[in-house]
């Protein structure tokens, strides 16, 4: 977990929540691409999925509902990472509510090759040590997370267990906070 913050630490400024988010609320690249301002409420704590953007091999971007309906969710936000939405939301993303709250350096839709060359991936994840990293893999991080606390060695059991307990998500980012605030320096996690 503290190579998500080294990582997170090595981005650019305006794509550090992006990375954050992507491995906390286990999200998929077209998901985190597609999130507007309406999709964060960082009062509840949560984030809603409700649109992927889909880049063709042409290069057409669409924009249509997750993968499936279940990808159609509403997932809790570790606290400790917040702070940091809070900040990228008042410092990056328009204040319209369908405005995107990633974007491209000059304002567009976030693409996964453009973000890829503006973070320089490939340089610094060799840098962390796990060459190779996708940016998908991010989300894997929770997901081995909630894996080691319910004492699951399988995924399939694992992810079973998360889509029934959906009342207990935000149990699930309460227990990360610890974990987090452990390798988060105090003043971004705004204790």
């Amino acid at each position: 977990m503290a190579q998500v913050f080294q990582l997170a630490d090595l981005v650019p400024v305006r794509l550090r929540a992006l990375i954050l988010i992507a491995t906390f609320a286990s999200l998929r690249w077209g998901e985190v691409a597609a999130l507007r301002r309406m999709d964060l409420d960082l009062n509840a704590g949560t984030v809603s999925v409700r649109q992927q953007h889909v880049e063709l091999d042409t290069g057409e971007l669409l924009v249509g509902p997750p993968k499936s309906r279940a990808g159609l969710r509403t997932v809790a936000i570790p606290e400790a990472i917040i702070p940091a939405l809070r900040q990228h939301l008042d410092q990056f993303t328009e204040s319209e509510p369908t405005a995107l709250v990633f974007t491209g350096a000059n304002g567009g839709i976030l693409r996964r090759s453009n973000f890829r060359r503006a973070v320089k991936w490939s340089e610094i994840t060799r840098k962390l040590g796990v060459p190779g990293l996708h940016v998908h893999d991010l989300r894997h991080t929770a997901l081995r997370d909630l894996m080691a606390r319910m004492g699951h060695d399988s995924v399939r059991t694992a992810m079973i267990y998360q889509h029934r307990m959906a009342e207990a998500d935000h149990k699930i980012a309460d227990v990360m906070i610890g974990k987090i605030t452990q390798v988060l320096p105090a003043e971004a996690s705004g204790h």
